[in-house]
């Protein structure tokens, strides 16, 4: 049965901002959005970010457009910043985090216009990065990260198994036992089910994945999946009746296609969120992989390398590490 969810681990919720539509982007002062594409189409970003940063900057314009008169970007002002910045936090309810990012992406487009642009357009020859200077945005904890134990995943594994979710139970086990991120799962091909298991092994590699990182490549390299992992991605797959080059899929007409990313988000927010009578998130599974294995006794040198693919153990530690060490603690004062 479902716990009742502590009211004061929840913070009043964002608002979705406003998709920009072409409609409304072309509404947009032309100059603002020729500095826009100029400026993105020499930036070296992911996919990703460089889809988050069109997201922020048009966010941005479309501000400039409907609540700044659609004036030039040369005659912003820091107190139009802030306007932009309240808007956010008080009428958006951003939380601290997004609320910087999208205040980086408009300080990344000024950086780009003072060093590169400023030397051939008149407008902007005397032109600063009006974000500069501006008080930092405090902190806030959205959210108690609170950790996905071993007994909170056999729960939720319970419940689905009863509901008969085979794609829950797959996307699930996956997330909790090897530790990939929601855009890494969805890239795990069917092909996997095939491979051989060593008898004296007790995982396989998968193909080469997209992790996180720079660039339009990333950092490319396999993940380690465990038996139970293996078990209930062909478990889906054998459920799933139909044919598909991704084991997390979606049926699309008679066959099926990948699953988006935003899948994940839903299947948290609507499924197993209510199971556990907390809330739960795509991203907090991979910290809670982490830990569970360390809880476990495996050193924390190879789960930092291999499970979270961290260049350093220091990132590990940082924002992957949610032990408490409360036996630890009480050794202190002894």
């Amino acid at each position: 049965m479902a716990k009742k969810i502590e009211k004061n681990m929840l913070r009043e919720r964002a608002k979705p901002l406003p998709e920009v539509t072409d409609e409304m982007w072309n509404k947009v002062n032309e100059d603002y959005r020729m500095l826009v594409e100029e400026f993105i189409s020499v930036q070296n970003h992911s996919p990703q970010t460089k889809k988050q940063y069109i997201s922020g900057l048009k966010q941005f314009g479309w501000y400039i457009c409907d609540s700044m008169n659609n004036k030039p970007l040369y005659k912003i002002t820091k107190r139009d910043v802030l306007r932009y910045i309240s808007y956010l936090r008080d009428n958006r309810k951003l939380s601290s985090s997004a609320l910087s990012f999208k205040k980086a992406c408009v300080s990344s487009l000024c950086n780009y216009i003072e060093n590169v642009v400023a030397d051939e357009d008149d407008n902007y020859k005397t032109f600063r990065n009006f974000t500069r200077g501006l008080p930092a945005i405090p902190k806030n904890k959205v959210y108690e990260k609170v950790k996905v134990t071993y007994e909170d995943y056999q729960e939720m594994m319970k419940v689905l198994e009863g509901d008969e979710n085979y794609l829950g139970m797959a996307w699930l086990a996956t997330a909790f036992n090897v530790g990939a991120r929601r855009s890494e799962i969805i890239q795990f091909k069917t092909e996997i089910l095939d491979y051989e298991f060593p008898e004296d092994s007790t995982f396989i590699y998968s193909h080469n994945v997209r992790l996180k990182g720079a660039g339009e490549d990333g950092k490319i390299e396999p993940y380690m999946i465990n038996k139970e992992a293996l078990e209930y991605m062909k478990l889906w797959v054998e459920k799933r009746g139909y044919d598909c080059e991704y084991i997390f899929s979606t049926k699309y007409g008679t066959d099926g296609k990948q699953m988006s990313k935003s899948w994940a988000d839903y299947f948290c927010t609507n499924i197993l969120s209510d199971i556990l009578g907390r809330r739960i998130n795509p991203h907090l599974f991979k910290a809670s992989c982490v830990t569970y294995l360390l809880e476990t006794g495996v050193k924390l040198e190879l789960v930092s390398k291999y499970i979270a693919h961290h260049e350093n153990v220091a990132t590990t530690i940082s924002h992957y590490d949610l032990r408490d060490f409360e036996e630890e603690k009480n050794q202190i004062f002894k």
